[in-house]
């Protein structure tokens, strides 16, 4: 399958953002797109052993260096996209190493410690992704980052059942503890003023991130920025739909509808122009 197919079937709200893009830039992020979709779904694989993961994914680490016999092409794309835009391949490797993650950790002591897995799956995806929009102010870099972990965190929020239900815990055990709801709440759906807190408390760290992030957008790069201005505007518009709706994550599968994604596309083109 190549790249555009692996995009077109993964239905996802970053595939929506390239519409802003040019045709180049476009097919370019759509590689880099359909590299991260393959990587994480060998993590997500349910016909997968852990190790025959752990090999799928280390033999990814080896093409992005050097190519290999019987390689998919996509491969073979992703190293001509990074010769193209000079990215090192540490910065691919990052996120592979957060996929990887899954594979051992199911619980986050801190937050310090689930800000690396957010950076490496969510910000790390957007470091790349800002030298394939190209921009020119370096403080992008600290936009793509906080915009990254501010996305992580409103999928965490979104997915806290069906995240449990895979058998992982993102929301931090130091957090659990704060709001005095426990991992036995949690898997009885306890829906009280505990669950209510903590997720009201996770919900102000995602608005932080996302405050950041506007805040860091440098004015001459906005129009560059436009497929990661559609980004932050659907997920924030996410995460105001589940405060408003006081996070029934455990009844309820949140997300916009295609009408209010086109809308809020709309909105960040005309303001990018």
């Amino acid at each position: 399958m190549n790249a555009a197919a692996i995009t077109r079937q993964s239905k996802s709200n970053l595939a929506l953002a390239f519409v802003s893009l040019g045709r180049e830039r476009k097919r370019d992020i759509t590689i880099f797109y359909a590299f991260c979709r393959v990587v994480d779904d060998i993590a997500d694989s349910a016909e997968l052993s852990v190790i025959e993961k752990r090999v799928r994914l280390a033999n990814w680490r080896q093409m992005l260096r050097a190519g290999a016999p019987d390689e998919p092409l996509l491969a073979r794309d992703v190293r001509q996209l990074m010769h193209k835009y000079s990215l090192p391949p540490d910065m691919l490797e990052e996120i592979i190493a957060g996929v990887e993650m899954d594979l051992s950790i199911a619980r986050y002591p801190t937050f310090k410690e689930l800000r690396v897995y957010c950076y490496r799956v969510a910000s790390a995806v957007g470091l790349v992704s800002i030298e394939i929009f190209g921009y020119r102010n370096p403080r992008c870099r600290e936009y793509a980052i906080d915009l990254g972990l501010a996305l992580q965190m409103t999928n965490i929020i979104r997915d806290v059942w069906k995240d449990f239900q895979a058998g992982r815990i993102y929301l931090p055990q130091e957090d659990l503890a704060r709001f005095h709801y426990s991992e036995a709440d949690l898997a009885k759906r306890q829906y009280n003023e505990h669950f209510l807190q903590l997720m009201q408390f996770e919900a102000s760290r995602a608005r932080e991130f996302f405050s950041r992030a506007a805040a860091e957008l440098p004015p001459e790069d906005r129009r560059a920025m436009a497929p990661a201005e559609i980004m932050r505007s659907i997920y924030r518009a996410l995460l105001r739909r589940i405060e408003l709706d006081n996070f029934r994550v455990f009844e309820k599968e949140y997300r916009l509808s295609k009408l209010e994604k086109a809308g809020r596309i709309a909105t960040q083109l005309l303001k990018s122009f």
